[in-house]
């Protein structure tokens, strides 16, 4: 089928898919048509056929398409043939629609589309069968191929112009989709790729290459058009999909909307409210819902921006209220923009996510990017007139003579061509005439109503009594651990809580303790397919501003829409919500509803209570109040709370089923909002605004009775609260790649993990719920639990609330599995070598009948077998084989500690990872005793500390990592007092200075770049797996799926549980899932995939015993990782003081004192390896399994535990996770084919034998190669012959010396050794010298270039990531993120985009050009110069850490040698300019210098 995705099995969920991919378009300025344009797009596309993939069938892709004008000549012959008259173009459309091969269905909606054309008063002229050419198309891409026919109609009599025809004809195609629904709703048999007066697409389920020849119109020279616009798939599945292939009608969109659900849910709560001049009231009908359920979210984007576009805005004003420039707190922004953006905001969130975006009516063509600037698109503009945009310089080649300019597409900026006038319109222009066509300034400065305008309440709450305080602390489920490690810490310093070593204590559905209800929930990040984003370093592209009213109506301007209260963020004190409470302006009120039930104890009080609510909302509604306050205060002896999350949620779903949800706003008075993930779930769910009135009263409260000792008064306490709140949302919207709170305000970026379906369905719709759990009534027990601590009658009056005991093993508190009993069992047997203390230990953790802790727990094993002797099963030592220990970076723990680990690995053949941290070169040396403390894993993480082709070289496997269990979407952190003299220099970073590593990897923005990055390090060590981690989450197995299919050699799935040198608590507690569900749904959704047998599958987080591994093996591991518990052998006692550097074993810390109680021995942690493997061994004898391969993946061999009584673990359904996904018998369950990863054919096989005398003998060697865009990693396979030879030391300077010619690919010069000059004469894409070790790399334009060189872009993003020594010299402008994270490679380039030199911690960079904005944010070490000749330099640096100084002599030498090398390479015009005039020009340079550096500086000199 057309249409048809792949059904819900087991844990696969279709909703989960995510594509990412090339884009882009070539156009004729003057609109002049050609055949010439199509066979350019087409050109295009297949240049960028690495940019998608194919799945287990070469020959079928995701998916690829192309959209032209209308070739009104060549339908117009064609259709004579048929006997079709068209009349002149615009007045007849064309459709190209896919239909069902299945006759009674094709007739079905051939029938639909003639009697729907009838009915809207058009005439029907005709079919016309697309010819086709199925030579060469793979069987998947045959299996759901459709009958491709176009259509034809006329233009009804009474419409003047193109545009109300284009409208008439999206009206036509609604009606036609909702007559062929009557007859089958879903899947949908047809698919209308288009339907238009103006343009046509061609596509399908096809690689770049295929388009052209499968389509035989294309191939025909009467096919002409005046723009070709192509999109190429990477889909993270393989199942056929024709109708996701795009461009879609509007559009072509590489990207990820994150927001997806909550952009929807508004959209659907507003629709009862649009109406529009354009439509009629019928009209309207036909085209609702407008977004049918069940498309891509690209496809989603599409339908709003028809709407918005035939509605009478403009293509380029869609674009603008739907992905809008950051705005929000931009101060060097035209404040009439900012109106346009802030009035807009009133309207409509912003469609959030990484994107590069396309979009054509057929007479213009344009692009935008995010406003964080997250998918590549460069440009280039002829002296004949054609434009060429696409995701990678060079796709499409031209003589370089005949380009004017080059460009790269800026964060939030927008390029137009119009074909009609014949020019290209700038980002200014557009802009500068949208922002005046309203006065929308004035319309805010009217209407908006603000916050500390609002006049004083009429009626105020006192504050509550201290005993009050304390009886609804007990009501609310407040502990004394909540008290004081959660709220202390924010109110005194205004940041989160830090915590370490992840969670050991029982999931909320098996805890006996009565839990907040919001532990259900799991928020969900970013890997892979979509970044995340950097709430600290790059804040100025983030906002917390919300709007509370009314939202309007989408599809027209009203100056009333902008009649809201706005906030700069989403947290009331008592006060400012009392002013809300009696705000009165006329035609703006609140209403304020009771959130209670009966707590009576029978079964439906809290239903009743939830319908009564719905009710009172619905009433307020019509009553024609614009806020409604939902309140916990009115509790008391006979009425409980209803958790806040459930109750917004319920409301909030409730208005958005009777299209009332956009009338209001919904503010949540609630006592049991107290932690960050609290107030993200209400935001999420629904709630616009927060006020915690009982966390602030505690706060209060603790600050009269002496509990917190400090000088700050309670305003302070407050407003570091309040702020603590903030930074903590800013950083869980980031970790989903979300950056605006409005985005993230109704997305229910959560999954649900303990309750129900029908209470999910019912109450948080459209949420993920998978293992079912507790009903209403059983939420109704657990919140009762509390409110009768607090109102009970008890004869013994409670003095203290109770212990908690999460964050840290209490002995009254909540469980834990590493308890003071577990941790002496398993030291003393790894001690003794006893086997039977391992037993003891081992029983503890795998019986949970009394007490549950893990899912595994309750899972038993299902005997099918026939039991062996346990002489049968493979030998202990093959299986230790199998095991890895966890990524612990050197810094985070000792060297001895982390010494330990590895010499005890090697000597069992198992693999230990270096963690993010680098490695000393000289533990690439064996021992005198023949032990060896090299890691066999190389890790490779966002900051890529250490990370060097000689580092490279020396893996057995390097690790991608994207994500950790204990903080996914967020970056490590090692706090300065860790960062001493050695682990600097292992991280070429200056000591003493905290490290943050940047959330995302900046070379991974898509499931695409990943893709690159795996190649970049396949050429780096072809020996080495690529091992990619990920964590899991709801929809991880599609995100396998999509990593499998980029070539990874290893998928590892990590547990939400691993330990954590450093980590916000929210985080710890809050973020990821248990591995057993993440591993099982990997495991389903690759064998359904047929990728399954490709790729070695993994799983670590808290593995204890030898049970959780077979565990894991049962649910699709092959292989394991075990950290904490080896931790534990190696002698750490669980006092989770990583952060605070005050380990009292030395395991832990960097401080020399403390590491001199570090007592752990290789043998110790070796003995653990053995009685894991020895336990796996039994419970295989007793399963019948002789080998571990045999077990891999056959859930069939696991049950859920029989007898289980516990009142809430009873609930939970296993039968998804259990789920058997049917697999070929041509594939296997575990890993048997080796990927390819397409290194046959590349550029440096030539290289290599080139540069063979210099690798031999170290004699010079020359050579010269032409390049095109698809030459990728140029240079970094020789650079790992280098390494392998000559180690870190490489080859003398300017031995290799190849000059190249062209466009040339992604990371060239990636991991470039020592000893390599390379010079490139053209242009260069992404990741230019990401990681550069030692060499030279020189780029400039060619000679018959007509360009000024430093006016235009000639490399892409990113350059420089993660450098740590050599040269960059660059005649031109590079994009975004120019040297992030270098850490000692010295860069001249002529000018830069935004975030340049984020994260520097080494090195120098010579800037002769202007930058973007935030330069230097997060810059620790290394040393930047300006040249600043505009005068804005300083508004565009972030000088949170650096200092802007003058040149000092010192400075002066270092750029004269600089600008004369650059000249000597590169024939700069600039630097020649700026040397001839040094007397003059000195003063516009501007010296960056990170204060913490400069004070490491000045105390070398003192000691010197």
């Amino acid at each position: 089928m057309i249409n048809e995705r792949l059904p819900e099995q087991g844990l696969y969920n279709p909703d989960f898919e995510h594509d990412a991919c090339g884009v882009g378009f070539v156009a004729h300025i003057k609109g002049q048509k050609s055949h010439q344009q199509v066979r350019d797009a087409l050109t295009m596309l297949e240049n960028m056929e690495h940019r998608g993939a194919c799945g287990c069938d070469p020959e079928s892709g995701d998916g690829a398409g192309i959209m032209i004008q209308l070739p009104h000549e060549f339908l117009w012959e064609e259709c004579i043939n048929l006997g079709i008259q068209l009349e002149e173009p615009g007045y007849y459309g064309t459709g190209m629609v896919f239909l069902p091969k299945e006759a009674d269905l094709n007739a079905i909606c051939r029938e639909a589309i003639i009697e729907a054309t009838a009915s809207r008063g058009m005439k029907f002229l005709g079919f016309r069968d697309v010819p086709v050419n199925r030579d060469g198309i793979g069987p998947t891409a045959l299996s759901a191929e459709p009958e491709i026919v176009q259509f034809f109609v006329s233009r009804p009599d009474g419409v003047s112009t193109t545009e109300d025809f284009e409208r008439k004809l999206f009206v036509l195609r609604r009606l036609i989709i909702q007559l062929v629904k009557k007859q089958q709703e879903y899947p949908l048999p047809l698919y209308i790729a288009s339907l238009s007066c103006k343009t046509i697409i061609y596509k399908g389920q096809l690689t770049t290459y295929q388009v052209g020849t499968y389509y035989d119109d294309l191939k025909d020279a009467r096919v002409v058009s005046a723009f070709g616009l192509v999109h190429s798939r990477f889909s993270t599945n393989t199942f056929p999909s024709w109708s996701l292939a795009q461009p879609f009608r509007n559009i072509a969109h590489n990207g990820e909307i994150n927001t997806l659900t909550g952009n929807l849910n508004w959209f659907y709560a507003g629709a009862r409210a649009l109406s529009s001049p354009y439509f009629t009231e019928e009209e309207m009908q036909i085209l609702l819902p407008v977004v049918d359920r069940g498309q891509s979210d690209s496809a989603c984007l599409d339908n709003v921006v028809e709407l918005l576009l035939h509605s009478g805005r403009s293509l380029p004003h869609v674009m603008l209220m739907l992905v809008p420039e950051a705005w929000d707190g931009n101060t060097q922004m035209d404040p009439l923009k900012r109106a346009f953006y802030e009035y807009h905001a009133t309207l409509m969130e912003p469609w959030d996510g990484p994107a590069a975006l396309c979009f054509t009516d057929g007479k213009t063509i344009g692009a935008t990017l995010d406003r964080n600037g997250l998918r590549p698109l460069r440009f280039a503009i002829t002296s004949d007139d054609r434009v060429v945009v696409a995701s990678e310089a060079g796709a499409l080649p031209i003589p370089e003579s005949l380009i004017i300019k080059k460009g790269r597409q800026q964060p939030g900026k927008i390029f137009v061509v119009d074909m009609e006038k014949g020019k290209i319109r700038s980002d200014e222009e557009v802009k500068g005439e949208l922002i005046r066509q309203q006065p929308y300034s004035e319309w805010l400065d009217n209407y908006k109503i603000r916050m500390d305008e609002l006049e004083e309440p009429r009626v105020t709450y006192t504050y509550l009594k201290q005993e009050s305080v304390f009886k609804y602390q007990q009501a609310f489920g407040y502990s004394r651990e909540d008290l004081e490690t959660i709220l202390t810490p924010m109110a005194l310093t205004g940041y989160e809580p830090i915590g370490s070593m992840g969670t050991d204590v029982p999931l909320a559905i098996l805890s006996d303790q009565p839990q907040h209800l919001s532990s259900y929930f799991k928020q969900f990040f970013a890997q892979v397919t979509n970044p995340p984003i950097d709430p600290i370093r790059e804040r100025l592209v983030m906002s917390l501003a919300t709007f509370i009213g009314n939202a309007g109506n989408i599809l027209i301007e009203d100056k009333k829409f902008c009649h809201c209260v706005t906030l700069e963020h989403p947290i009331l004190t008592s006060s400012e919500l009392e002013k809300l409470r009696s705000i009165d302006t006329g035609i703006f009120q609140a209403k304020t509803l009771q959130l209670y039930f009966k707590a009576d104890g029978n079964p439906g009080s809290l239903e009743a209570g939830l319908e009564r609510l719905c009710r009172y909302a619905d009433d307020a509604v019509r009553d024609g109040f614009e806020v409604i306050i939902l309140s916990d205060r009115a509790i008391d002896s006979q009425h409980a709370a209803i958790p806040s999350i459930l109750a917004v949620s319920a409301v909030h779903h409730h208005l958005i089923k009777t299209g009332n949800r956009g009338a209001v706003g919904l503010v949540v008075e609630a006592g049991d909002v107290w932690e960050v993930h609290h107030f993200a779930c209400l935001l999420a769910f629904g709630a616009t605004a927060i006020n915690p009135y009982m966390a602030l009263a505690s706060i209060r409260t603790m600050k009269e009775l002496g509990q917190i000792e400090t000088d700050l008064v309670w305003d302070d306490l407050k407003k570091n609260y309040v702020k603590a709140i903030c930074a903590g949302l800013l950083k869980i919207f980031s970790k989903m790649g979300i950056s605006t709170l409005q985005s993230y305000h109704g997305a229910q970026i959560f999954e649900v993990l303990g309750i129900d379906k029908s209470v999910v369905d019912d109450y948080f719709c459209g949420s993920v719920s998978r293992i079912g759990g507790l009903k209403l009534d059983d939420i109704a027990k657990e919140a009762l639990s509390k409110h009768w601590r607090a109102f009970g009658e008890s004869r013994v009056e409670k003095k203290l609330l109770p212990e908690g005991g999460l964050y840290q093993w209490k002995r009254r508190g909540e469980g834990h599995l590493w308890s003071p009993e577990t941790v002496h069992l398993l030291q003393k047997a790894c001690r003794t070598t006893d086997y039977n203390s391992y037993k003891q230990y081992a029983s503890i953790i795998n019986n949970q009948k009394e007490r549950m802790y893990t899912l595994r727990g309750l899972l038993d094993f299902a005997k099918h077998r026939t039991p062996l002797s346990i002489d049968e099963v493979e030998p202990i030592e093959n299986i230790m084989k199998r095991f890895a220990t966890g990524a612990m970076s050197m810094g985070s723990i000792s060297t001895e500690a982390h010494s330990t680990l590895a010499i005890a690995m090697n000597r069992i053949g198992a693999k230990s990872n270096t963690g993010e941290g680098g490695e000393d070169p000289a533990r690439f040396e064996r021992l005198a005793n023949g032990d060896s403390m090299r890691s066999a894993i190389k890790q490779v993480a966002s900051a890529r500390f250490g990370v060097t082709s000689h580092y490279l070289t020396e893996a057995d496997e390097i690790q991608i990592k994207m994500a950790q269990g204990a903080k996914p979407g967020e970056g490590g952190q090692l706090p300065g007092h860790k960062v001493n003299d050695f682990i600097a220099r292992l991280r070429h970073a200056t000591p003493g200075v905290g490290l943050i590593s940047p959330p995302p990897h900046h070379d991974i923005y898509s499931i695409e770049d990943l893709a690159q990055l795996i190649f970049d390090l396949k050429n780096a060590n072809r020996a080495a797996r690529i091992n990619v981690k990920l964590v899991s989450k709801a929809g991880v197995g599609t995100i396998a799926a999509g990593v499998a299919k980029a070539h990874a050699d290893v998928i590892l799935i990590a547990g939400y549980d691993g330990g954590t040198g450093a980590s916000p608590i929210s985080s710890i507690k809050h973020a990821g899932l248990p591995w057993e569900l993440g591993l099982a749904e990997a495991h389903q959704t690759l064998v359904q995939n047929k990728l399954r047998s490709r790729v070695v599958l993994q799983a670590d987080g808290q593995m204890k015993t030898g049970r959780d591994i077979v565990i894991a093996t049962l649910l699709g591991a092959e292989e394991w990782g075990v950290a904490t518990a080896a931790l534990i052998a190696g002698g750490c006692i669980m006092m989770r003081k990583c952060h605070l550097n005050t380990c009292p074993v030395g395991v832990a810390t960097q401080d020399p004192e403390l590491q001199k109680l570090f007592s752990g021995k290789p043998e110790d942690i070796v003995n653990l390896f053995r009685f894991l493997a020895e336990e796996i061994r039994e419970i295989m004898a007793q399963l019948g399994f002789r080998t571990i391969n045999e077990m891999v993946g056959r859930a069939q061999f696991l049950k859920k535990r029989e007898n289980i009584d516990h009142w809430k673990a009873s609930k939970i359904d296993f039968s998804k996770v259990l789920y058997v996904a049917r697999n070929e018998p041509s594939e296997s369950l575990y890993n048997t084919q080796e990927q390819d990863h397409g290194m046959s054919m590349i550029l440096d096989w030539g290289l290599l034998k080139q540069a063979k005398s210099a690798l031999d003998t170290k004699t010079p060697a020359f050579g010269t190669f032409k390049v095109k865009n698809t030459d990728r990693t140029i240079g970094t396979m020789l650079s790992n012959e280098i390494s392998k030879v000559y180690g870190a030391e490489g080859l003398p300077d300017n031995t290799i010396n190849f000059k190249f010619e062209g466009s040339a690919g992604q990371s060239f010069g990636a991991f470039g050794a020592k000893g390599l000059s390379f010079e490139l004469e053209g242009e260069a894409n992404d990741y230019v010298g990401k990681g550069l070790s030692g060499a030279q790399l020189a780029i400039y334009p060619t000679e018959d270039s007509p360009l000024t060189a430093h006016d235009n872009i000639i490399i892409g993003n990113v350059a420089l990531y993660g450098a740590t020594s050599g040269h960059l010299f660059i005649n031109g402008m590079a994009g975004e993120r120019f040297a992030v994270r270098n850490s000692g490679a010295t860069a001249v380039v002529e000018g830069i985009g935004d975030h340049g030199c984020e994260y520097m911690t080494g090195g120098r960079a010579l800037i002769l050009g202007p930058t973007g904005r935030n330069f230097a944010a997060g810059m620790s070490g290394g040393i930047a110069w300006i040249y600043d000749i505009s005068g804005t330099f300083r508004d565009n640096c972030n000088q949170e850490m650096v200092d802007l100084d003058p040149l000092d002599t010192e400075d002066e030498n270092a750029i004269i040698a600089l600008l004369k090398r650059h000249i000597n390479l590169t024939n700069s015009e600039r630097a020649n300019y700026i040397l001839q005039d040094w007397a003059n020009e000195r003063s516009r340079f501007i010296k960056v210098f990170p204060r913490e550096y400069k004070n490491v500086l000045r105390k070398k000199l003192v000691e010197a």
